[in-house]
This record gives structure tokens, C-alpha cells and sequence, in this order.
């Protein structure tokens, strides 16, 4: 009679508190989630974000060279972001709805072959339609590939930025000799923190944060701007 009015007390406790109370939920036999499960639900959060702040740094094996970017996004079509590579050349992008306006320093220019014999620094921003824009020149179209793939398995806790996480390893038969490290919140919603990737032709590290911050992504001064149809005819 005793365990009968204990789990019916439990019971309206739990009805009373809206299952805020330990033991309430339907899953408190203490299953961790997989690997799987923790990614899945890291990439679902993501994917909801109205805004998100998305550093990079990649480098080459050989010779450890490369570029690090910044990505300030509401994952749609406005964003800003910028690249820059260790030889001194920085491409600024930034996208509002169907316009891009895209700033070249003179050592972009120089790297992608064209002409700056007498220019000298630039400050003045290119506008053009974003649909003319190509990932290949180092532009983005403000979205990001939050998905999942490979074999993965949990590794142990880790700290990004201060915030506790756990570690996912992924690896993937396509990617011989490769590894992904996503980092995982533990703490609040299960935000993707950091993502490692190590190869055998170049590595990079991810860091993701500023998770549905106001977004403060505004045209240049319309003085600093030059149209690429009314430069070409167009």
C-alpha cells in the first residue's frame, strides 16, 4: 500500500511541477545518448540558429601554410564575412539579399593574376549581383553544412572557450587517414562548439559561437562603393 501511494504522490508532484522534477522524464533511466544521437541534436540546434559567429583557421600539411576566416551569418542570405591568407591577401565580403559587396586588398588582387603596377591600397567596396559569386573566389553564400556522416564515437569531456563539452570522433571510409573532433555543449542547448579536422593534405580548426546574437550586418557607406554593372556597361 505504501510503494502504491509513493509512486501515485511521485506522480502528482510530477503533473504539479510540469515534470520539472528529477525522475519526471520518460527517459531517467540514465541512457547517455549515442554518438550519433549527440551530433544529430547538436546539428538540429544549429540549424535553428537566427544568427551565429563561425571562425576558421585551415592550413596545408606540406608546408603549413593557409588562411583563416570569420563568418558572421543569420544562415540564409545576409552575412558578412572576410578571409585572410598568410601572405598578406584579404578578401571582405559583405551580403544582403540578392547584393554582394565584396573588398579585394591589393594583395588578393596581385594573388588572383590581376594588375596593380602603380595602385596602390584600395579601400572602396565592389557591388555586384550575388549571383555572380563563386566559392571558388572565396565567397560565401552564408550558409553553413551543419550534417552528419562517417562513423562516429564518443570521446572524453573538453572545455571550449570555457564551456564544458564532450567529444564526438568521427571517421569516414571516403577520408582514409582522417579525423573529425566535434565538440559538443554539455551545459544548455547542445551547440555545436568547435570542430577539428585532421588529414593528410591540410587541417583546420572551426569554432562556432555568438549563437542568435543580434545580427548587425549593414551595406557599406554608399561613398565607398563602386558598381560593377555601371563598370562594365552592364
Amino acid at each position: 500500500m505504501g510503494k502504491n501511494l509513493t509512486a501515485v504522490t511521485v506522480l502528482l508532484a510530477c503533473v504539479a511541477t510540469g515534470g520539472a522534477m528529477a525522475g519526471c522524464s520518460a527517459d531517467s533511466g540514465g541512457e547517455e545518448p549515442s554518438a550519433e544521437q549527440l551530433l544529430d541534436d547538436a546539428n538540429d540546434t544549429m540549424k535553428a540558429l537566427t544568427s551565429v559567429t563561425v571562425n576558421a583557421k585551415t592550413t596545408t600539411v606540406p608546408d603549413g601554410k593557409g588562411f583563416s576566416s570569420r563568418l558572421t551569418t543569420d544562415l540564409k542570405g545576409t552575412c558578412r564575412s572576410s578571409r585572410t591568407w598568410d601572405n598578406g591577401a584579404r578578401l571582405e565580403q559583405i551580403r544582403i539579399g540578392d547584393a554582394d559587396y565584396v573588398r579585394p586588398n591589393r594583395a588578393y588582387l596581385m594573388m588572383a593574376g590581376e594588375e596593380t603596377t602603380g595602385r596602390g591600397e584600395q579601400q572602396r567596396w565592389v557591388k555586384s549581383p550575388a549571383s555572380k559569386a563563386a566559392a571558388k573566389d572565396g565567397l560565401s553564400d552564408c550558409t553553413w553544412p551543419f550534417s552528419s556522416f562517417g562513423k562516429a564515437t564518443k570521446g572524453g569531456p573538453t572545455e571550449v572557450d570555457g564551456r564544458p563539452a564532450t567529444r564526438v570522433v568521427v571517421t569516414d571510409k571516403a577520408h582514409k587517414g582522417s579525423t573529425y573532433t566535434f565538440s559538443v555543449a554539455t551545459e544548455g542547448k547542445p551547440y555545436l562548439l568547435s570542430v577539428v579536422y585532421k588529414g593528410t593534405d591540410y587541417q583546420s580548426t572551426t569554432s562556432f559561437n555568438g549563437f542568435d546574437e543580434p545580427l548587425d550586418v549593414r551595406p557599406p557607406a554608399e561613398n565607398d562603393v563602386l558598381d560593377a554593372r555601371r563598370l562594365s556597361g552592364g
